[in-house]
């Protein structure tokens, strides 16, 4: 990784414009190609960024560039999108290179059960008009972990996993055959099944679609709300 902190104005073009204005600015070149550019607020966020594909350039400045003080330009382009990412730099504080190394990855404990607590707090995620009757409803096997009502009523049974796989289908069908027998939760329509999972394997989805069961792909990020898709670029 590349760390630079220098006093630069950036602009984007392409599907979109963006213009950042001169300032004392963190610039990360990782090792996938990536650029980010940082202020010393707004948490984890970058100003502005450019994702891999893409190829990164140092070049001169032009000359109306050089007259305003600009020292050195990248130039960085998206591969597939055409993107570019202009960046001046006027004065450079400071320069360095570090090998992370390979990252194991970040290991979420209890994710299951923060993902059940997220869904039952954005119950919508299931779709429009779905209410939460309760969290770990409980059957004569086990508890479902969520009980809920889609828009016509029906009562529908959420069995979530971090990990989706064949038996975790096999655990929500034995409990839609229970719950499918309490005249209480039918007085709408069978009780409906979803398969909720941050990643759902082929197998599962497939046994899942057979026995009419819905599955779901589940952000956890999004749900907490710390990855907001409308305002990535990419």
């Amino acid at each position: 990784m590349r760390v630079v902190i220098a006093k630069c104005s950036v602009d984007y073009s392409g599907r979109l414009s963006a213009h950042l204005p001169l300032a004392t600015r963190l610039l990360l070149v990782k090792a996938d190609g990536s650029v980010l550019i940082h202020s010393d607020g707004g948490s984890y966020k970058p100003l502005n960024w450019m994702s891999p594909p893409c190829a990164m350039a140092e070049v001169a400045p032009e000359e109306h560039e050089r007259a305003a003080g600009v020292e050195t330009v990248w130039a960085v382009r998206h591969a597939k999108t055409g993107d570019a990412l202009r960046i001046c730099l006027y004065d450079v504080h400071h320069d360095s290179r570090h090998d992370l190394g390979v990252d194991p990855g970040l290991v979420k404990d209890g994710v299951e059960a923060h993902l059940q607590a997220l869904l039952a707090e954005h119950i919508t995620t299931l779709g429009a008009g779905y209410q939460l009757v309760r969290r770990e409803y409980m059957t004569a096997i086990g508890p479902v972990d969520i009980l809920a009502r889609d828009a016509s009523g029906r009562s529908v049974a959420v069995e979530i996993k971090r990990r989706g796989e064949i038996d975790g289908v096999e655990q929500l069908t034995r409990y839609l055959e229970l719950m499918n027998r309490d005249p209480h939760l039918i007085a709408a329509g069978p009780v409906q099944g979803v398969f909720a999972a941050q990643e759902i394997k082929p197998q599962a989805r497939t046994l899942a679609t057979d026995r009419g069961i819905r599955c779901l792909t589940l952000d956890y990020d999004a749900l907490k709300g710390i990855d907001d898709r409308e305002s990535r670029l990419f």
